[in-house]
């Protein structure tokens, strides 16, 4: 109609064009919105109808060829209406993620490049995995699918970077993730996913706790425990037995955010899981931690410094630096392996009630009112703990160390000490501490911020 309008001479009916809205009108505003939707997803996916790769631009003309577009152009001639655009749009580029273990020689970018399709891969149980999980997406009504072993061009640094940052956000806005527990039989029963593989993966922590919906799938890719709820985050049994083998409530699984547990509840979740790569026990947590350090394969154990030193100076939290064993060549303060985490460290109660009057009074007969604010304004203008050139600054208290013996128990290197403000304390260390040198040996107290919460003058 609007054609004969625009090719009409008369001026009544050229007025009547402008309560009309023409087609490149509506697109104009399409555009926008359609690529506001793809710069938050994945770079590339699989097109689960033609097998083949797709960015973003060829998603957009792909968009544009479907009915669902056509009948948005077509159907605003008076009104655009953005939030129906939103809508359709949304669903048209909802995409799906996919979450395995890697078993070998699983098919590439560059694989796909020679193939050109999914449904080209040779017949191989990996391409196979690849082809089941496309089918599934298709089953599920959606278009798009992603996989990390075939979805990022590894070979180029950029892509790759942009790939391990933005992953926990493209696991937590997809349509659904499929986890395929390949060592998994079918028929399944409780127990059999928390005890998978799947469940010891560095980079299966993000891709269980992200997700708003997920399904389980066993190895001949049947629902597990044949659980055929719409979401499995909605299951209660499912989600309990991944509650009681984390130790985590079963509600923070299924609505998990970045800010739900504390700097040391996440590194104890780390703590048990493996990876392939060094520096991935760094890079698997930068979305659990909302991290903005920048992977650079090659570092080594330097990533995991890079990581924990971040999260001191951005947070102060310190229960970072409460573990024991082997130190960091990074910065001795911090940890060789994540895998100190898993113990759970010292935290004394808090003082409440009379056994707080109690010592506020012991204070007072102590030392004069004046000398207690003084301190206490002394250690509330300490700066919060930082790293700067790979050297920590952290403020604390310091108990100077009268004297040090060995105890033997076992392998274990058990001191003890005689501290000065502290009594009779007893500790274990991976180090030799020599007792016999004219050394200077202190306890340094760093949880200044507990301190400063704790106190309260009228």
């Amino acid at each position: 109609m609007l054609q004969v309008i625009e090719r009409s001479h008369n001026l009544t009916i050229k007025q009547l064009r402008k309560n009309y809205i023409s087609p490149s009108q509506v697109i104009g505003v399409i555009d926008p919105i359609v690529r506001g939707i793809l710069k938050n997803c994945p770079l590339v996916v699989i097109n689960v109808k033609s097998g083949c790769l797709c960015d973003g631009a060829e998603r957009m003309r792909i968009f544009k060829d479907d009915p669902s577009c056509k009948e948005l152009v077509s159907s605003m001639t008076t009104e655009i209406d953005k939030e129906r655009i939103l809508r359709v749009a949304s669903g048209f580029f909802g995409y799906v993620m996919f979450s395995h273990v890697w078993q070998g020689n699983e098919p590439s970018f560059q694989d796909f490049n020679v193939v050109k399709s999914v449904w080209n891969l040779p017949d191989t149980p990996l391409n196979a995995k690849l082809r089941n999980f496309c089918e599934e997406v298709r089953r599920l009504g959606h278009n798009w699918a992603w996989s990390d072993t075939c979805c990022i061009d590894k070979s180029t640094s950029s892509i790759l970077v942009q790939s391990l940052t933005s992953m926990y956000k493209w696991y937590a806005d997809s349509a659904a993730t499929l986890v395929f527990l390949a060592d998994v039989p079918h028929s399944s029963k409780p127990g059999d996913l928390t005890g998978s593989l799947w469940m010891t993966r560095a980079w299966t922590l993000q891709e269980l706790l992200s997700p708003k919906v997920i399904f389980f799938y066993d190895s001949e890719w049947k629902p597990y425990l044949g659980d055929i709820v719409p979401n499995h985050k909605e299951s209660p049994r499912i989600m309990q037995e991944l509650a009681d083998a984390i130790k985590i409530p079963n509600g923070t699984i299924v609505t998990f955010s970045p800010d739900d547990l504390g700097v040391r509840e996440k590194l104890r979740l780390a703590s048990t899981r493996n990876v392939t790569v060094e520096e991935d026990v760094a890079y698997s947590l930068i979305g659990i931690f909302k991290s903005d350090i920048h992977p650079r394969y090659g570092e080594r154990a330097d990533a995991l410094g890079h990581l924990l030193e971040e999260i001191v100076a951005r947070t102060g939290e310190v229960s970072v630096l409460a573990w024991s064993g082997k130190s960091s060549s990074y910065n001795s303060c911090l940890p060789a392996s994540i895998s100190v985490y898993s113990q759970v460290p010292y935290n004394p109660r808090p003082l409440e009630g009379e056994e707080m009057k109690k010592c506020v009074k012991e204070l007072h007969d102590k030392l004069p009112r004046q000398d207690v604010l003084s301190i206490y304004n002394l250690i509330n203008r300490l700066s919060p703990a930082r790293f700067a050139a790979r050297r920590l600054y952290l403020p604390c208290i310091v108990f100077f160390v009268r004297s040090l013996e060995k105890s033997c128990k076992g392998n274990e290197k058990l001191y003890r000490a005689k501290v000065s403000g502290l009594g009779q304390v007893a500790f274990t260390t991976a180090d030799d501490l020599p007792l016999n040198e004219p050394r200077k040996f202190v306890f340094a107290h760093p949880w200044i911020r507990h301190i400063r919460g704790s106190i309260r003058f009228g």
